[in-house]
């Protein structure tokens, strides 16, 4: 099943998948009972989802074929779009899915991945993380279950739901993620109810027809408009389908949608095409703004049909040949040739669940091939008498459009006291035990801290070899060390450079060997300039060496860098007024630098930065066995 690859670099940012494995799956394929809870799933989800008004697409279903491995399985996507209440509603029926056939095994996943576990992120145990959670989070009976990492470190998607079939006690999530996951769907089905918003609006007779007949159309209109480009807007600028020539007559409806639907209508602001009869603003603002509504809703229609309906896709939906010629490819019929008893039966039973799964994604269909659908309605008779009589309640208060910014804190407030006692709960945790024993006062024996430990460990820290994996701390390492000689590997390299000092008795043929090597960066290079070079090097001394040093020393004296070290000379008493500043001058140019106090400084200052916080100062003492007092950043 390619779905259930968890590619989620290439899985849409606003579509949900979810896949139903019924317990017998794991040992056989009975294609009869795989059809039969289908059937039964779709039923007992219906009372949920008849009024529901989806953004893009309903919720369906579909039954997988025997191409589709590793298990017979029910599975299906919804694209929720900018209405995340769909997905969370989806979530919903799942759970309810679940609750209701208590062997089924539930995924659901998004862009996100396992975007349940977002939820109880701070409940989680540690070792579960995006890389260690695949084929691992189920819904089963109700309930999120985790299979562990304990029992099955890298489980298949067939090792997990067999785990789960017999080891269901050890798969239940602890509680606190129980009551995470569950109290984002506390709300529903109420909570979907709640999202519905209704609204008055004064729409062409036609349009009017279409959402009396079929209410669940508005989403596709809604997108039409929402998602126009330059090419779409041709078509509205005509209304050739619903409003042509101004023919058609406005009347006054009201339309339910979803609360991110009214809203995509509202924020946006467009122009009336102009054969587009309006009515006048002064006249009743009121009736302008229901005039202004169904206008972009008759836009939004003109263009999604249009668009559609030029594209050719209608024939291309769920019909009954399509099913048909799936059942074939799969090998349903076995084998049987057309006309045999076996193969009517076989098609007796197609033919009897196709139709009562239609009765179920009618409106999946239909949402899929509205060009025709529409088409049938527009032919029957209808008139704008037919809504006349009717009584139009008022519109519901949207006050909620502009007053979100409280539910928004609310919920971000929720999530801070989450962080926090998660925060807590850790830090009190990574605390040593001496220092909470010690208390409030641990921080006042930072005279008994000794300094010099510090700059003796950093010391050791750079003395000490390293490993082919790098720096060690010395006195945590404990693993094997590389089998290197350092001295024979030493000895080669002095072999090679002959840069070892006078010691080493540099001469003129050294220098020559050195210019005839590999290393030679000139070839034509005259060998008196390497004699040369060689004996003014008598002393010892690197001539470029040497003269880089005094260049890099004139580039810095006009800099701060000299004040950021600390001498030698530092603490001791100031010089004598009488002084010339050129002594002066010439002594620090020549005081050494007091390398430890130096380091100390800087892991202090650096440590003082950190505020408490975890850092690399920390860190790095920390691996040493120094542990610094917890307010020696105070009066620093």
């Amino acid at each position: 099943m390619a779905d259930q690859s968890q590619a989620h670099s290439r899985v849409p940012d606003d579509t949900v998948y979810y896949a139903i494995f019924p317990d017998s799956s794991s040992l056989s394929n009975p294609s009869d009972s795989s059809q039969s809870l289908h059937l039964q799933i779709l039923e007992f989800i219906s009372p949920y989802t008849s009024s529901y008004i989806w953004q893009h697409e309903p919720f369906s279903l579909s039954l997988s074929s025997s191409a589709s491995p590793p298990l017979p399985h029910l599975h299906g996507k919804l694209r929720f779009g900018d209405n995340i209440e769909d997905e969370w509603f989806t979530v919903f029926l799942l759970f309810q899915i679940s609750h209701h056939f208590p062997s089924l095994s539930i995924r659901v996943w998004d862009n996100d991945g396992e975007f349940l576990l977002i939820e109880a992120a701070f409940q989680l145990p540690r070792w579960i993380n995006p890389d260690t959670s695949d084929n691992r989070v189920f819904i089963r009976r109700g309930d999120i279950h985790i299979v562990p990492k304990s029992r099955l470190p890298n489980p298949s998607l067939i090792d997990s739901l067999k785990f789960l079939i017999d080891c269901e006690g050890e798969s239940r999530a602890a509680e606190s993620v129980q009551i995470a996951v569950k109290g984002r769907i506390s709300d529903y089905p109420e909570r979907a109810r709640r999202n519905t918003h209704q609204v008055r609006v004064k729409v062409p007779v036609s349009v009017a027809q279409i959402l009396k007949q079929e209410p669940c159309l508005i989403s596709l209109a809604v997108e039409g408009f929402y998602d126009r480009d330059i090419d779409t807007m041709k078509y509205a600028a005509k209304m050739e389908k619903f409003f042509s020539e101004g023919k058609e007559e406005l009347v006054c409806v009201v339309i339910k949608m979803s609360r991110a639907m009214y809203a995509q209508l509202m924020q946006q602001k467009f122009q009336a095409p102009k054969c587009y009869r309006m009515p006048s603003r002064g006249d009743d603002v009121g009736a302008y703004l229901e005039a202004e509504l169904g206008m972009k809703i008759a836009c939004g229609f003109e263009m999604m049909y249009q668009q559609r309906r030029r594209e050719g896709e209608e024939g291309k939906g769920s019909t009954w040949l399509k099913y048909k010629e799936s059942l074939e490819r799969s090998g349903y019929f076995e084998g049987f040739l057309p006309g045999s008893k076996d193969y009517k039966r076989l098609m007796e039973n197609a033919e009897e669940y196709y139709r009562n799964s239609t009765l179920f994604s009618r409106t999946s269909q239909m949402m899929s091939a509205p060009v025709r659908r529409i088409d049938e309605i527009v032919a029957l008779p209808h008139s704008a008498d037919d809504f006349r009589c009717q009584e139009v309640p008022p519109s519901d208060d949207d006050s909620w459009l502009y007053s979100g910014e409280d539910e928004l804190n609310a919920a971000l407030q929720e999530r801070q006291k989450e962080m926090d006692l998660y925060n807590a709960k850790h830090k009190k945790k990574q605390i040593p035990k001496e220092s909470q024993d010690a208390g409030p006062s641990s921080g006042s024996n930072f005279d008994d801290f000794d300094l010099g430990e510090m700059a003796k460990a950093m010391q050791a820290f750079v003395d000490k070899a390293s490993s082919y994996k790098g720096a060690e701390v010395p006195e945590y390492r404990d693993m094997k060390e590389v089998d290197l000689d350092v001295d024979c590997f030493l000895n080669d390299i002095e072999s090679v450079m002959k840069r070892y000092g006078p010691k080493d008795g540099a001469t003129a043929v050294d220098s020559e060997e050195v210019s005839s090597s590999d290393m030679d960066f000139d070839e034509s290079e005259d060998e008196s300039d390497n004699m040369e070079a060689s004996e003014n090097n008598v002393d010892g001394e690197d001539t470029f060496m040497n003269t880089y040093s005094d260049a890099l020393n004139e580039e810095l004296k006009n800099t701060t860098l000299k004040k950021s070290f600390v001498r030698t000379d530092d603490q001791l008493p100031k010089k004598n007024e009488g002084t010339s500043s050129t002594m002066e001058a010439m002594d620090e140019e020549f005081t050494p630098v007091d390398v430890d106090v130096n380091l100390v400084k800087s892991l202090l200052d650096s440590y003082s930065s950190q505020q408490g916080q975890p850092g690399p100062a920390s860190n790095l003492l920390g691996l040493m066995g120094l542990q610094l007092p917890q307010d020696i950043n105070k009066g620093k």
